[in-house]
């Protein structure tokens, strides 16, 4: 980090150009020659229970975890797996107590991990597959159909107990074993080692990338050992003498869910309750049965909670935790009028930083209303002028780069898409729109990229508009974010018909609705004369976003 003297109330550096975080470094380990398995198991904590099974209350202790990893590492090493370093192994599954074994078993091996949304039609997977080549596969019985049959050699483990029934004539010829199968083996400490160091890549996550279609993002071990520290830094587990309960209410699939609930904080001895999907009461229901201390949340269940008529009753209940978008000063007056007794934070992320860049820690730093928080530990962030590319200061809107010890190493066999999103110098170009302000806080005003974000899960216009074009009446289209207060955001289409079609709006959402995941959606359309676009025929989205809001 640069050592010219910073504003210690902005944490911004006139000569650098740079905003330094205010808050205090975390130490990473020194030793090149680490994955984030090993350094998560040598840990020392008090805790007792990793992992309950929301639905059947089954638990599961560290001791057993660790167990099972290691089991499960030495049969995937073995004949018929053969698993090594550099492989590469899917998650296909929803929330489940056997999907951290299987991340932290291949990872410990130097495989390389990718998850894939269960909601993700067979055309989606079929296209992750084809790109990351998988040699292994973790999925459930009923996902299966949506593995591609073609992906050569993909062997299948099951995650599921083996006393799960297999359904008559289920027998798939791809199927190896169960994850339970493979955790009961006993772990050989004279197996072969492939070397693995703090530089190897540990997971490979589709994201919609700054701007286009999805690109795989590549983090190494030492990308994810910096997030644990910054994970656990951030909740201050390891000081604490009480063992704290965290309900898993996010996607595992997503960076969010794998940093933190299949990794991070079970480095620090807290107790993890998995639920598989999401329904409120359901979530009532842990809360109170498996004394949940944290929760976190994505913000349209926040909105569902303070629109309850009577507070819902929740036990111990301390922190909530909201990411994916920033929360109104409504939201957060009205949860605290609510549940006085809960604190919110907030955090700001992406999954190429590995899932955080910034966060509100305290109820003190949630009520500056609209902020994404503070810079999170061992980072600098710059404001930059689009137009110009200069580092602008204090309360200038610009685009947010963020330099840290989780940035990204890049995307996955797309060094073009790498080289317009990182610097040489390492700093990540986040492609949206902040200002940090007077005390070092940021805000996000706007994304430059025109992610559509619904509940929290990305949706890129692109990829909608590319699918509509295939239509036979449509001869031009522009998706844009429509805002929502449920969802947050959802996808509108601006459609040109062909000369002499008659096709209606119901017509249109129909024909997405048949090819993409639900949260995929489009939900509102309307007809157009012409498409505005700039000179060089991008769309020019802004304007449609105006036309459509100014109607609100």
């Amino acid at each position: 980090m640069a050592t010219a003297a910073a504003d210690p109330r902005s944490g911004y550096c006139a000569a650098t150009g740079a905003f330094r975080s205010k808050r205090a470094e975390v130490p990473l380990p020194a030793d090149r020659d680490l994955d984030v398995v090993t350094f998560l198991a040598s840990r020392r904590h008090s805790g007792v229970v990793a992992l309950v099974d929301a639905s059947t209350g089954r638990r599961t202790t560290f001791a057993e975890l660790w167990r099972a990893v290691a089991g499960a590492a030495t049969a995937l090493a073995a004949p018929p797996f053969g698993l090594r370093k550099g492989h590469v192994a899917l998650i296909l599954s929803p929330n489940s107590v056997h999907f951290p074994v299987a991340a932290l078993a291949a990872m410990s091996l130097g495989a390389v991990v990718t998850t894939a949304n269960p909601l993700n039609t067979a055309a989606e997977i079929a296209k992750q597959v084809a790109d990351a080549r998988p040699v292994l596969a973790f999925t459930t019985r009923d996902l299966l159909p949506k593995l591609p049959r073609a992906a050569d050699g993909l062997r299948v483990v099951l995650l599921e107990s083996s006393s799960s029934p297999a359904p008559a004539g289920a027998a798939d010829p791809r199927i190896v074993a169960t994850i339970d199968e493979i955790s009961a083996t006993a772990p050989d400490p004279a197996r072969r080692r492939d070397r693995v160091t703090q530089d190897d890549q540990a997971t490979l996550l589709y994201s919609s990338g700054t701007t286009g279609p999805s690109k795989g993002v590549v983090a190494t071990h030492r990308n994810l050992i910096s997030m644990v520290q910054i994970v656990m830094n951030r909740f201050r587990l390891e000081d604490s003498d009480t063992t704290e309960t965290f309900l898993c209410t996010v996607p595992m699939f997503h960076v969010y869910g794998l940093v933190a609930f299949a990794t991070g904080l079970l480095g620090c001895g807290a107790t993890i309750v998995v639920l598989s999907k999401f329904e409120l009461p359901e979530m009532l229901r842990c809360i109170s049965a498996y004394g949940v201390t944290y929760l976190p949340l994505v913000p349209p269940i926040l909105v569902a909670m303070v629109a309850h008529p009577k507070p819902l009753p929740l036990g111990n209940l301390r922190k909530v935790l909201s990411g994916g978008a920033p929360l109104s000063k409504e939201l957060i007056e009205g949860f605290r009028e609510k549940y006085p007794q809960v604190e919110i934070l907030q955090g700001y992320g992406l999954t190429e930083s590995t899932a955080i860049g910034a966060s509100t820690d305290s109820a003190e730093e949630s009520r500056r209303y609209g902020t994404a928080g503070l810079l999170s530990p061992n980072t600098e962030a710059k404001i930059v002028d689009p137009e110009t590319g200069e580092a602008l200061p204090v309360n200038r809107t610009g685009e947010l780069w963020i330099r840290g010890p989780y940035v990204m190493k890049g995307y996955f066999n797309n060094t073009e898409a790498t080289q317009s999103t990182v610097t040489p110098d390492g700093w990540l170009k986040t492609g949206d729109l902040c200002y940090i302000d007077e005390d070092g806080y940021l805000f996000v005003v706007d994304r430059l990229k025109e992610l559509i974000k619904y509940k929290g899960y990305q949706v890129p216009p692109a990829e909608l508009e590319a699918l509509l074009l295939t239509h036979p009446e449509v001869s031009d289209v522009a998706v844009i974010p429509f805002p929502d207060r449920d969802v947050g955001q959802f996808p509108m289409a601006y459609v040109v018909r062909k000369k002499g079609s008659s096709l209606s709006a119901q017509e249109v959402m129909e024909f997405v609705a048949k090819q993409v995941a639900p949260y995929k959606k489009v939900r509102k359309v309307a007809f157009v004369m012409d498409i505005p676009k700039n000179a060089s025929g991008k769309i020019l989205r802004k304007d449609l976003i105006k036309l459509a809001t100014s109607k609100l």
